[in-house]
């Protein structure tokens, strides 16, 4: 077979045949590499100016906070504002507190209070930025059987950001210090909001209501709450992002005190999750359906868990960056699984709350887990703290998969209404 004949076999994945979704694709692909150098920058700005563990979870707790607090009125109004607007707007706020953060480095004036401030603006962004791309990504596609495939794209889009991303800001702020981290990310939005711009979006239908947005917001509660399987996605995914995902902030301190690096080591650091990530992000792609999907769920946070346990007992590079990829390989599948699951069988004029729910049980309790960590590891150290969690992650694992054959039942049914699966 000659390499053209070869070259038409190659299947494009089916979202990416929606131009919508191809824009959108594209622009993210670019911005989210700026965002992954301005969180690695970010991080290591503060632990320089402070030098402090304690510090570092303060500030991710900063960021996060506002998610928390803002994201479930955030999901009832975006099932009731134009999505596309909503995140035309949120795009261009994110442009600017990255551009003002990257000033202030430029300039040699920025101090903790100053990154502290912004970061609280930026998770007020998030908010409303983060469940209305997940609520968008339906009307990007032009056929429904499509949108998992989407989902695992975009799961494999932030992942190959965070590989490229992390490893740029390494060298970067070895070289030329973080400010340009954060100068190239906020020029990264561009990017996006023209591919925003030129998207052609069909008006949504959304049905007239006299219900007061305080009794919507309820009945999102009610709605995800009250169904078996959706309830132990979000509650799976709480308790992996209080207890595993407060690594990222403590990286720093394992890069330069544990493993005697520096900014550099602290990008590959990253990066290896990210390769871990992206492979998993590959994974979801490559399958056909959403069925069988469940148990990927349920033992993802055991791979994560026993990544991050001996990412904490490690002291030699190598051993700690391929512990990472466990981290990373481990969390997207939980993470995107758990979306590509929520986002097929959710019913659509409760998808805004219900995928915000899902952000806050990420961006909402993963503060909490900062300040939680950056405390534990002042008295306990940074290694202890990180295996603490990885043994959480795996507890949590065991609990679910006691728990699948009970929520497989429920959701046959609906598979077979959807005609994922036969009568």
């Amino acid at each position: 077979m000659n390499l053209l004949a070869k070259i038409k076999t190659i299947q494009i994945p089916p979202a990416l045949r929606s131009r919508n979704y191809r824009l959108f694709f594209a622009g993210q692909g670019l911005s989210l590499i700026g965002s992954w150098m301005t969180q690695v920058a970010t991080v290591w700005l503060v632990y320089n100016l402070s030098d402090s563990p304690w510090m570092l979870g303060v500030v991710g707790f900063t960021s996060q906070i506002p998610t928390l607090i803002l994201l479930p009125f955030a999901g009832v109004l975006i099932d009731r504002w134009n999505r596309h607007r909503v995140i035309i707007a949120t795009q261009i706020l994110a442009m600017v507190q990255s551009l003002a953060l990257a000033f202030l480095a430029l300039t040699g004036v920025v101090n903790i209070w100053q990154i502290m401030v912004l970061s609280f603006f930026q998770g007020a962004i998030n908010a409303f930025d983060a469940p209305a791309r997940q609520a968008f990504v339906p009307e990007l596609v032009e056929k429904k059987e499509d949108l998992a495939n989407a989902i695992a794209l975009n799961a494999s889009m932030f992942n190959g950001a965070r590989l490229i991303g992390p490893a740029i800001a390494g060298l970067l702020i070895a070289t030329v210090g973080p400010s340009y981290c954060f100068l190239i990310d906020g020029l990264s939005y561009i990017a996006v909001i023209a591919g925003l711009l030129a998207m052609k979006i069909k008006a949504r239908k959304i049905a007239a209501t006299n219900t007061k947005p305080l009794q919507r917001l309820k009945e999102g509660f009610v709605y995800a709450f009250g169904f078996p399987p959706i309830r132990a996605i979000l509650l799976l995914l709480a308790l992996v992002s209080f207890a595993g995902m407060s690594h990222t902030v403590l990286v720093p301190i394992f890069a330069t005190k544990v493993l005697q690096g520096d900014a550099q080591t602290l990008g590959f650091l990253m990066a290896a999750s990210g390769v871990g990530a992206f492979g998993g992000a590959i994974y979801l792609i490559s399958r056909k359906s959403v069925v069988g999907l469940g148990k990927w769920i349920a033992i993802s946070p055991a791979i994560m868990g026993l990544g991050l346990i001996g990412f904490g007992l490690s002291h030699v590079l190598w051993l700690s960056l391929i512990m990472m990829l466990f981290v990373g390989f481990g969390f997207i599948l939980q993470f995107a699984g758990g979306n590509t699951f929520l986002q097929t069988i959710v019913e659509d004029d409760k998808r805004g709350r219900v995928m915000s729910i899902y952000t806050m049980a990420f961006f909402g309790v993963t503060p909490f887990g900062n300040l939680v960590a950056g405390g534990l590891a002042n008295y306990i150290g940074a290694p202890n703290t990180v295996i603490i969690g990885g043994i959480v992650c795996v507890l949590g694992s065991i609990v679910f998969t006691k728990q699948l054959p009970a929520l497989k039942n429920i959701v046959r049914p609906l598979y077979q209404k959807m005609g994922l699966i036969p009568h």
